[in-house]
């Protein structure tokens, strides 16, 4: 059998065409290639120069790193992107419209792609830290949706970065569920469950060749745990201490899936801090920082997600205690770790951060004033609403108090009040379990809302009036068009509203 063709990034980005549709790996920055975006950005911006369309059609995992997401973005060579982004370059983009974006759960992405609602597969451009002349393709710090696009694309580019030891054959699980109607149960029942191969295997022959690079994932560094994350995490742990006290949380606990970010780290620091919260399980998106330090303090036994999204000297102690954390690590496909049917059935407790939330419980993850996109859904609902109990957190207020993330009603919807059991701020927690409309709201107001704006919201609620929700049509955005119009969510004068 022939070895497989080295490529040079540059070669590599001449295999690709204006108006076909590319996927790539990674989920978030974590093992998504990092040298043949550069030169596809490079050959856009010589294309435009000439006079001459270049545009893309992009399909990640889920985020990726400026290398990818930001790099195409600048040079305005992405038409179309899906499932998620976190690219501040790219998020100009979408919200200028010069990037058509489609919002995603992430645990669909993978099938939706095999059913061709997202159009065809010219190319997979996948990062390996093995690939062998026989068409095995071991991945770096993710999984995402790699062996579908690598299994669907007509051909297939591998950037084999050395900077991932080979000793990486085992930690992922690759499994594809069969579509419909042959589809069977996946048979998944602890978070140490392995149901698939350490490999993906395709014909070599539809490999164009491999570009060797030794590059670090573009993960950034979480911010120091702050005085309002603090007291989200201590709000946190002292909710579960007191539900497995109550009986309704098992003595053993369950385990947790849990949001990307600092407050998501705050929160995990102060429930392995809790002496009432048992040593736990992951089963979860992105395995960050603080599920690392966790492990080494043997509070976290054991974590099963899509991808380790840790700096790169973290990913390196990892590397050289590989011992220790081989047998305590687990990496999926996308479709497997946010799988609905999962979730449920071993009672995954779900933790996400929410942008706002409104006196039903609703919550918006995704859009600032209801039209400006942050980063996506990703995953929060795909657990949400499978989950044994489902909690979002947030700061009770953003810039500088001007903003209140708890509001009458969310400017976008991503995760209705019937998927969202708790909310919990620095102020305290709301549990929503078998609350009318109008007792979620006052729970809301008094336990979430910041002081500043409790007497509004409850001047709000004096207005709504008869009826089974907490609603008045005429003033229920009047918070965030005060924000719009006078800078301070504080302004708002209800008597000016219907």
């Amino acid at each position: 059998m022939k070895p497989l063709n080295k490529l040079t990034a540059e070669e590599a980005a001449q295999f690709i065409n204006d108006g076909e549709t590319i996927a790539v790996s990674g989920f978030t920055a974590a093992g998504a290639p990092k040298a043949v975006p550069g030169t596809i950005a490079a050959r856009a911006v010589v294309e435009h120069a000439a006079g001459r369309p270049f545009k893309i059609n992009l399909i990640s995992g889920a985020s990726t790193g400026p290398s990818l997401d930001g790099a195409l973005a600048r040079a305005k060579a992405l038409g179309f992107r899906t499932p998620y982004q976190s690219d501040p370059d790219l998020r100009k983009s979408i919200n200028a419209g010069e990037t058509q974006f489609f919002d995603m759960h992430l645990s669909r992405l993978p099938q939706d792609v095999r059913y061709g609602f997202l159009g065809h597969l010219h190319l997979a451009l996948i990062e390996a830290s093995e690939v062998t002349k026989y068409g095995e393709i071991v991945l770096t710090s993710s999984v995402g949706a790699s062996p579908t696009f690598a299994r669907l694309a007509d051909k297939v580019i591998i950037e084999l970065n050395r900077y991932h030891p080979p000793i990486l054959r085992g930690l992922h699980d690759v499994y594809e569920p069969d579509d419909p109607p042959q589809r069977s149960d996946v048979p998944v029942f602890k978070p140490s469950d392995r149901i698939g191969q350490p490999v993906i295997q395709i014909d070599p022959a539809r490999i164009l060749g491999v570009v060797e690079t030794n590059l670090p994932d573009e993960t950034g560094v979480f911010a120091d745990v702050s005085p309002v994350t603090a007291q989200i995490g201590a709000h946190v742990a002292e909710f579960f201490a007191a539900e497995i006290n109550r009986g309704l949380i098992p003595k053993s606990f369950l385990p947790v899936q849990s949001g990307v970010g600092d407050t998501a780290n705050a929160v995990l620091m102060a429930m392995a801090d809790h002496p009432e919260i048992p040593n736990f399980q992951m089963y979860t998106e992105v395995i960050q920082d603080a599920v690392i330090a966790l492990m080494r303090k043997e509070r976290v036994t054991f974590a099963s997600g899509c991808s380790l999204t840790v700096p790169a000297p973290t990913l390196e102690s990892i590397y050289a205690d590989w011992e220790f954390f081989r047998p305590r690590l687990l990496l999926r496909p996308q479709e497997i770790t946010n799988n609905p049917e999962i979730i449920r059935r071993i009672g995954t407790i779900s933790i996400n951060t929410a942008i706002e939330v409104d006196l039903s419980g609703n919550v918006n993850s995704t859009h600032v004033l209801g039209k400006h996109m942050m980063n996506g859904i990703g995953g929060s609902a795909d657990f949400a609403r499978a989950a044994f109990l489902s909690m979002f957190i947030c700061p009770s207020t953003a810039k500088g108090g001007k903003i209140s993330t708890i509001v009458p009603m969310v400017s976008h919807l991503d995760s209705s009040e019937h998927s969202v059991c708790v909310v919990v701020t620095e102020q305290g927690v709301a549990d929503l379990r078998g609350k009318s409309p109008s007792a979620r709201a006052k729970l809301i107001i008094e336990n979430c809302a910041h002081p500043d704006y409790r007497p509004i919201l409850r001047d709000y609620v004096k207005r709504g009036g008869n009826g089974h929700s907490v609603q008045s049509l005429g003033a229920v955005f009047g918070m965030h068009l005060s924000y719009d119009e006078t800078g301070d969510m504080r302004n708002v004068k209800w008597a000016n509203l219907k």
